[in-house]
């Protein structure tokens, strides 16, 4: 076998110069901020330059950085009203981000609707950026109770999230459960789409350790068989993609396997540390 080590899925863009915004917070972000210089602190401050955090699903892989940024510079988090309550209502643990100072500053992702995300001040204008989320069709992670279930919306439990800026677009869904049709219409309108590599089949947790559940029960479209990803998303030479999130089972890992020939055989990458994109 070989392949090479990942830290897990951890996204930034950068509207403008010396501004970053995070795409979630692995549980391995302070990590990844310790070895990327552009996210450094400013001279004679503590802050640096990461102006929000966006999250796509309450799922601890998404969340848990939050807490390394709990002594953080004025954090403005971006999330679905139902991700926002599904942390912070039943959740103590995260109820340490209320007690920043000041505390952290929340702000709602509506569905289906572009929204500012940053808007520089004075004249330049045209590096705002706007974000759209988009309903993929998820669940809940376990740790919701059934009680506060009932009083969110199934619909905001996991997104993808479309970028805006300019003329170009960006689309990312780092989980990707395959239901409905407008993730599809995303990824096809897009200037590069970097989707959910989680699993390479279907059954592929329970041929490793014998049980478990399946890719699309966990909430993850499978990379290979009928209906996959690979399948439903043909080639197109106007947007490039990339796959993330991939679990430590999944054969498309190994640059030496046929999984791996395939996936670079329908026109993909795959993610790696330290991966950069310009648009």
């Amino acid at each position: 076998m070989k392949g090479q080590a990942r830290t897990q899925a951890q996204v930034a863009i950068s509207p403008a110069e010396d501004t970053w915004l995070l795409l979630n917070a692995s549980p391995d972000l302070r990590q990844q901020l310790s070895e990327n210089p552009e996210f450094a602190p400013r001279e004679t401050t503590r802050s640096t330059p990461i102006a929000a955090i966006i999250l796509t699903s309450a799922d601890v892989d998404c969340v848990l950085g939050l807490l390394h940024l709990r002594e953080f510079q004025p954090l403005t988090i971006f999330s679905t009203s139902s991700v926002r309550r599904a942390l912070t209502e039943e959740n103590t643990l995260f109820r340490i981000l209320k007690r920043s100072n000041p505390p952290v500053r929340w702000e709602i992702l509506p569905l289906d609707r572009l929204v500012p995300v940053f808007q520089p001040a004075l004249l330049a204008e045209n590096a705002s950026l706007f974000c759209k989320a988009v309903p993929l069709g998820g669940n809940f992670p376990d740790y919701v109770s059934d009680a506060l279930r009932l009083n969110l919306n199934e619909e905001e439990g996991v997104i993808g999230l479309e970028f805006v800026q300019n003329e170009k677009r960006f689309f990312y869904a780092p989980t990707l459960p395959g239901r409905g049709e407008e993730w599809k219409r995303c990824v096809s309108e897009c200037d590069l789409a970097v989707l959910d590599g989680t699993f390479w089949s279907d059954d592929e947790m329970i041929k490793v350790h014998g049980s478990g559940k399946t890719a699309r029960i966990m909430g993850h479209l499978p990379l290979s068989g009928t209906q996959g990803l690979l399948e439903q998303l043909q080639p197109n030479g106007n947007v490039r993609r990339v796959l993330i999130h991939m679990n430590n089972t999944n054969p498309a890992l190994d640059s030496e396997s046929a999984a791996n020939r395939a996936v670079r055989a329908a026109g993909w990458e795959i993610a790696h540390d330290g991966m950069e994109f310009e648009l």
